[in-house]
């Protein structure tokens, strides 16, 4: 269909006449006599834009050969496909908006078989005051035309600019960023202001928002002038703005349709600070998804750029809709990363306490994105005879399933210390335990069993980085163990090593996140470690905390798990 507002002639103003004159005629004898014996296609539609009557030349442009048959069917079957393209994008578009704003329309269509158009004009049918439904009337006008050059030329534009539009708008996953990529992909090519708002988590009732309004968060706001930014400063983004139930905005929501608002001086809220920026009109586009209310595109255009125009919406409702899935697609991805975090910070409490001859310090550093949400745990276990076993790991893969797999692995290994099995044996039962009930993802973990009394640490390792041991004499050293095969993995073959640990010395276990780096050898990774001399007589927490300013110099790619020990010595019995 393709909307014609400047080519109006004498059967344009026609057909309001005819659509009174239809009215006070009055009964269905009469009204049949009268249309049945013109060449013109007319038909009325109710409410819901389903036909309530159809003559015989109506019928004839659809290809039966009885209006009858075409009662009760909803309009957007009939026309739906015949359109040539046009107003929000197809032929039912026009007797909806006829019928919500009453201001006549024309268009013309094709026939079938697209040798015949049609030229259409709808009226909105009132009686005594009251919305009836709307009355079109069709008379054909030749053969049907090919498209213009300059349709042609709009429909070619129109989907390069979605297509870039797919390209820059939607390349991440951070919600606030794909939000913010909409925002300048519709300056300065759509208006001149544009400002992307997203609606609360789950609220999806639009008719509490015709009622009552709603609260967005602002993400976005992206004008093409310093002089707009300064007035608008009031919108920037990162509050929330309440909508009343008569705004753009929410009326765009509430429909599932754009709303254009003429702006005044005497506007209220948002639409103020809008007008004092020289803007006459403002568009408001729904972000939705199968349904579903994700938020809201405004645009603005000052009074001296031309106003919206019917192509104008086309696009912009094109561009809504595809953006809508890439913020939705963020904004879901977000809040499952959230609830992983939130998952593993109360999963995740501090390690136990160990017998009073060993001094504990722990670290856990989350990455320094969002989309990552590891694994990483440390836990110590306090035994009988003044020993103390310490565990650090981290379960492979990220999300909320990493996060649960954790707490299953600490609370395995927790269980089966105090069954008093040497280090190895520990891994052991957890790898058999795992695999056999198929209910984790592999982890890599290090047992570490302090024996103050005697004066060492047995260690024993599943895929898992060496342990470093810090004296003040001089840098770190690198503990050489025989490393097993991750748990879970079924393959099984731990060993137990014992070093001799003085009082004075540290223990550091840590997770892979602490050395690391992207296109890094982890050889050089472990040295950049071992060549630390951190200050091992002061606290542990200071010697975490200068660990962790030396290595992590940048956001970190993955979590960050550390463990640091120390025995005190004996004191002697009076």
């Amino acid at each position: 269909m393709h909307l014609d507002h400047s080519s109006r002639g004498s059967f344009d103003d026609f057909v309001p006449d005819l659509a009174a004159a239809l009215s006070a005629a009055g009964g269905d004898a009469v009204l049949r006599s009268v249309v049945d014996g013109t060449g013109a296609g007319i038909v009325v539609l109710d409410l819901k834009l389903c036909l309530t009557f159809a003559n015989a030349a109506f019928a004839r442009m659809l290809g039966t050969r009885s209006g009858d048959r075409l009662v009760g069917r909803p309009v957007g079957e009939l026309l739906g496909g015949k359109g040539s393209g046009g107003a929000e994008g197809s032929a039912p578009d026009l007797p909806r908006r006829v019928l919500r704003d009453g201001r006549p329309r024309a268009a013309t269509i094709a026939a079938p078989g697209g040798t015949e158009s049609w030229r259409v004009m709808y009226h909105r049918l009132e009686i005594d005051g009251r919305t009836e439904g709307v009355v079109g009337v069709a008379v054909p006008t030749g053969i049907a035309p090919a498209a213009p050059d300059g349709e042609l030329a709009q429909a070619r534009d129109r989907l390069a600019l979605l297509d870039a539009a797919t390209q820059r708008v939607g390349t991440t996953l951070d919600p606030d960023l794909t939000c913010q990529q909409l925002a300048e992909f519709a300056v300065p090519q759509l208006a001149d202001a544009a400002l992307v708002e997203l609606v609360p988590t789950g609220f999806t009732q639009r008719g509490r928002l015709a009622s009552e309004g709603i609260r967005l968060r602002r993400v976005a706001l992206v004008t093409s002038a310093p002089a707009l930014a300064d007035v608008l400063t009031p919108l920037e983004p990162g509050r929330e703005t309440g909508y009343g139930p008569r705004s753009a905005v929410v009326r765009c929501l509430a429909t599932g349709e754009c709303v254009e608002q003429e702006l005044s001086a005497g506007s209220e809220g948002l639409a103020a600070h809008a007008a004092a920026a020289g803007f006459d009109s403002v568009l408001a586009v729904p972000l939705q998804v199968r349904g579903r209310l994700v938020g809201a595109l405004t645009l603005g255009r000052p009074g001296g750029r031309p106003a919206f125009t019917e192509h104008d919406l086309t696009v912009a409702t094109d561009l809504a809709r595809r953006s809508a899935v890439a913020v939705d697609n963020a904004v879901r991805y977000s809040r499952s990363q959230t609830t992983a975090m939130q998952l593993q910070r109360a999963l995740l409490s501090e390690p136990g306490s160990p017998h009073v001859s060993v001094e504990l310090a722990s670290r856990h550093a989350p990455s320094g994105t969002s989309t990552v949400v590891g694994g990483d745990w440390s836990e110590a276990v306090r035994l009988a005879y003044g020993r103390t076993l310490l565990v650090i790991g981290d379960v492979m893969g990220h999300g909320v399933e990493a996060a649960v797999d954790m707490s299953g692995y600490r609370s395995l290994i927790r269980y089966l210390a105090g069954s008093d099995l040497p280090p190895h044996r520990i891994l052991r039962q957890v790898d058999t335990m795992i695999t056999e009930a198929d209910s984790g993802r592999p982890a890599t973990c290090l047992l570490a069993l302090l024996d103050p009394a005697r004066g060492r640490i047995t260690f024993a390792s599943a895929g898992h980085l060496p342990p470093a041991l810090f004296s003040a004499d001089g840098p770190g050293e690198l503990v050489d163990l025989p490393v097993g095969p991750p748990l879970g993995t079924g393959f099984g073959g731990y060993e137990s090593s014992s070093v001799p640990f003085r009082p004075g010395q540290v223990l550091l276990m840590y997770t892979d996140g602490l050395v690391e780096r992207r296109g890094e050898d982890i050889d050089d990774s472990l040295g950049r470690l071992a060549a630390l001399s951190p200050p091992v007589a002061g606290s542990l927490e200071t010697l975490l905390d200068t660990l962790m300013a030396r290595l992590v110099t940048e956001e970190p790619e993955d979590d960050i798990a550390v463990l640091a020990a120390r025995i005190h010595p004996r004191q002697p019995q009076l």
